[in-house]
């Protein structure tokens, strides 16, 4: 992958390829319990652009911060990492 400035990063899983050139990934992330001091599991779903339709569900994205393509995208699938067997 090539380095594009310093825009966030996310890898997660496609969860919905329903719509024309976007896909909804998954993103999982771990935080902290400030009282039990647990790490507890977080999910975040992002609207990423997906020009050529080649992801599918259960595919390992990479994707990155862009410009507002639409009300909700922000984000574009820069890689897939690995397809959904």
């Amino acid at each position: 992958m090539k380095t594009i400035g310093l825009r966030k990063r996310f890898e997660g899983i496609v969860v919905s390829d329903k719509m024309d050139k976007t896909v909804i990934v998954a993103v999982d992330r771990l935080v902290k319990h400030r009282q039990y001091k647990k790490y507890v599991r977080r999910t975040s779903k992002f609207a990423a652009h997906d020009e050529q339709n080649r992801c599918a569900v259960g595919d390992r994205v990479v994707i990155i911060e862009s410009r507002p393509l639409s009300r909700t995208k922000r984000w574009r699938v820069l890689d897939i990492v690995s397809k959904a067997v």
